[in-house]
């Protein structure tokens, strides 16, 4: 009896019938499609055999292997998938036995029968439950849950656990579907929640959908009415419950509130808000009535009193107004002791503040990590990468003859004056001096190695830099459209901000360049760059990250994305633990790594490469 037969005959039964009990079911789940290894094809994909689903949580997994195999032969399997799932029982079986594995105490034993689902609840949520596995029946010193409670007293996260898990995901008509990492991550968030944090941190690579995760958190908080004023009361019942709660999405770029304001769409059109200055300015106070908001650190700065002095207009919303505040972005500013942004997080305390951030750890942001605490969950790129929701990427660093500059008297200055005794470094160029011809080349360079029809964005030094790259891309393209590479910084305004939406349209393939200073370094969801061009020294590790996201999103066809470093800056900021390791270059002859179709040969006289020996140059090409 192959595995598929065992299945259908000795195991389907026993899960389905725990599927029929209520809010309960069983299902085939694929955990991660497989590592994107090119040419359209992938590592084999982690499917787990049966996930057991109760309120919502992944509760423990079944692996099955065919009659003819040991029982336990799928344990490995199981423990994996749970541990993944974060699931609290592992079971392996070949259709005769049961093998049971309790992930959080280590135990394992066999069974006479699968758990039912209260009893897996129970022994994953409330501490000291003891359970018979099998017997369907509880001690008398826990209950379960609220609906069979029979009047008994539950504590506040129990109740809020159950709260949250009664309002199901937002699945847009079968459409969306919350990956494996997105629901770890959301119910640890909601687990805080539930046990009484307030500072909550999530720390997930881009590219692995945090405006999805801030999405389906606001729902579970929207429809389970959870609010702050009710949360800190420890409630019995749902008729206890006073409102909904008013969340705070909260960005530093008017893009990502703009690109967050249209994911929540699924929600009443009246309780989204977009608090714009403009609207602010022209009716003489902030919106209050909604109940999700979304604005920009700068716009919650500006304003002015009735006198017509500067006051931040957050100001004039009541302290405890909003219940739960997400920081998209938190890294950059909104935690750091000496930003500004850090008075609209103390005026508003009293709120629950989730932050969202794509760098871990590192220095540059211990500051974010200080006020959050440790992230509750975390996401690595690596894991991405690994997994297959993240594209694979090449590094090719390309140092040029003038990497650094010291005048001498046969160069011509052009403009401006220039010290005779300095030695111009990477961070000079296009800042303190220009050498356009170096900046030709460059550009020659990377045009030459890549495909031009692949969307690319180019970093440079600052926004006169960027027009100038603009200006030669468009000189040395072999396109014929005029708006191939188009320069989007601040300076470049609401037709820059309109050129970056073509550019993130994956239908449309003109502009297939941009060029920018600091401006597209994070928020910019275009699925399809292929490429990356560094051509000014990045500052941090964390900026690092955040550039090398924009080319992390999966597309079709999309195998990898290159980044060029003409600055040094991935052997500055490499971080293996975080990132993974990039793919190696492939010959395109022999399409080996190392190349094996051009290897040159040792030296005849003392049989090294390169020669030692000093021998002879070749009468031929004049070569050693």
């Amino acid at each position: 009896m192959n595995e598929a037969e065992t299945r259908a005959e000795l195991i389907d039964l026993a899960p389905a019938s725990l599927s029929k009990i209520d809010k309960s079911r069983v299902r085939r789940e694929v955990i991660a499609p497989g590592r994107i290894l090119g040419g359209g094809k992938r590592s084999k994909a982690d499917i787990a055999d049966y996930v057991l689903i109760y309120r919502g949580q992944k509760l423990a997994v079944i692996e099955a292997k065919k009659r003819g195999l040991p029982d336990t032969e799928g344990l490995a399997q199981a423990k994996r998938y749970a541990s993944r799932l974060q699931a609290r029982f592992a079971f392996s079986t070949n259709g005769e036995r049961i093998y049971q594995v309790d992930m959080k105490t280590g135990t394992e034993n066999y069974i006479s029968q699968y758990p039912s689902p209260e009893e897996l609840w129970h022994a994953t949520f409330t501490e000291g439950f003891k359970y018979t596995i099998g017997s369907s029946s509880a001690n008398d010193n826990n209950q379960y849950p609220m609906e069979e409670a029979s009047g008994a007293l539950i504590s506040s996260q129990a109740f809020w656990r159950l709260q949250f898990s009664d309002v199901p995901f937002e699945d847009k008509g079968g459409t969306w579907e919350a990956r494996y990492y997105q629901h770890n991550a959301i119910n640890q968030a909601l687990e805080s929640i539930a046990a009484g944090k307030d500072r909550i941190l999530l720390t997930l690579a881009t590219g692995t959908g945090k405006t999805f995760i801030a999405f389906q958190l606001a729902w579970k908080l929207f429809y389970s009415r959870w609010n702050v004023s009710d949360w800190k009361v420890s409630p019995q019942s749902k008729d206890s419950l006073k409102r909904r709660p008013r969340i705070l999405f909260l960005a530093d770029r008017n893009i990502l509130a703009d690109q967050a304001y249209n994911s929540f769409s699924s929600f009443p059109e009246d309780a989204l808000v977009r608090i714009d200055p403009e609207v602010i300015r022209k009716k003489g106070r902030v919106p209050k009535n909604g109940s999700i908001f979304f604005t920009i650190f700068q716009t919650f700065m500006s304003g002015s009193d009735e006198h017509g002095n500067p006051a931040p207009s957050f100001g004039d919303y009541p302290p405890d107004f909003f219940d739960f505040i997400i920081i998209d972005e938190c890294h950059r500013g909104g935690a750091n002791d000496e930003s500004t942004w850090r008075s609209i997080l103390d005026y508003f305390s009293s709120a629950v503040q989730l932050g969202l951030t794509a760098t871990p750890k590192r220095k540059g942001n211990t500051d974010t990590y200080a006020y959050f605490n440790e992230p509750v969950y975390i996401y690595s790129l690596k894991e991405g990468i690994n997994d297959g929701f993240l594209t694979p990427f090449r590094v090719k660093q390309i140092a040029t003859t003038i990497d650094d500059y010291l005048f001498t008297p046969d160069d011509k200055v052009i403009q401006g004056e220039i010290d005779p005794e300095k030695r111009y470094q990477e961070n000079d160029f296009n800042q303190i001096i220009e050498i356009m011809d170096r900046e030709q080349y460059r550009v020659q360079l990377f045009m030459d190695k890549m495909d031009q029809s692949q969307k690319t964005l180019v970093f440079c030094a600052k926004q006169e830099h960027a027009l100038a790259v603009r200006n030669l891309i468009n000189q040395y393209k072999t396109s014929s459209d005029p708006n191939y590479c188009i320069r989007v910084t601040a300076n470049d305004g609401s037709e820059g901000e309109r050129w970056l939406r073509v550019f993130q349209d994956n239908e449309k393939t003109i502009p297939t360049i941009l060029t920018t200073s600091k401006k597209l370094s994070t928020g910019v969801d275009a699925r399809n760059v292929r490429n990356i061009v560094l051509m000014r020294p990045v500052t941090s590790m964390i900026e690092f990250k955040q550039i090398v996201g924009r080319g992390t999103r999966l597309f079709d066809n999309k195998d990898y994305f290159t980044i060029y470093d003409f600055v040094k800056a991935y052997e500055h900021f490499s971080d293996p633990d975080w990132d993974g390791e990039p793919l190696p270059e492939i010959c395109k002859r022999c399409k080996n790594h190392p190349c094996t179709c051009e290897k040159p040969e040792p030296c005849v006289e003392c049989g090294q490469l390169p020669c030692i020996c000093g021998a002879s140059p070749c009468p031929e090409c004049g070569q050693l």
